[in-house]
């Protein structure tokens, strides 16, 4: 009886249609896998292909600003702080998580302000507001020799910058690093304490 069962099994694994069935299953579990990995690599650079946070300079407003010129001393009081409104907008299909940074006002290439910027996390295709209040550090300015030329003309230049650097997870696979940058020129009337145009420049890097 033994002999008999032995002799079965070693039929059933030498047939050949069994042979064929079972090559056609781990033909068929390849093929199914393949296509898997095939598929989650196109949606990753095609419908999730990552794309970079865009930073929007919406408006930049005098919150405060205390200007005496004396031009018998050739002394200047200067105290000024500004709001700028920002917007960050993420395009992609995924949330994106950024870390720590900072909004940046320069006066002639010499920071002059800094305003941190927390870590946080955008969900997809959303925008977040974020309101800044920036105030300069008086002293920056009036160690600069053009500072005086520029108040007595009433016009004083000023660039706001931000870099925003994070990353984006694509389903848990693929992690990509973004950087957005913004930098806006802006022109103070000390006349009348108000901002004229901006011209902004974007940059944008993965």
């Amino acid at each position: 009886m033994e002999i008999q069962t032995a002799s079965s099994s070693a039929a059933m694994n030498n047939d050949p249609r069994r042979l064929h069935k079972c090559r056609n299953i781990c033909f068929a579990t390849m093929g199914g896998l393949i296509f898997i990995i095939i598929l989650i690599v196109i949606l990753a650079f095609t419908v999730f292909k990552p794309k970079n946070p865009v930073i929007t300079v919406d408006s930049v407003t005098l919150a405060d600003l205390k200007f005496y010129l004396d031009t018998t001393k050739f002394q200047v009081l200067f105290n000024v702080s500004l709001d700028v409104d920002l917007s960050i907008k993420n395009s992609n299909k995924v949330g994106f998580k950024y870390a720590d940074s900072a909004a940046e006002l320069n006066y002639r290439g010499l920071k002059v302000g800094e305003v941190p910027i927390p870590a946080g996390k955008i969900s997809a295709d959303k925008t977040a507001p974020m309101n800044l209040t920036v105030t300069v550090m008086a002293d920056r300015f009036i160690s600069d020799s053009n500072f005086f030329a520029d108040v007595s003309g009433g016009e004083l230049p000023l660039e706001t910058f931000c870099e925003i650097s994070g990353k984006v997870n694509i389903l848990n696979l693929f992690k990509f690093h973004v950087v957005s940058t913004t930098s806006c020129d802006i022109i103070v009337f000390l006349s009348n304490s108000s901002v004229g145009d901006q011209n902004c420049n974007y940059k944008y890097k993965v």
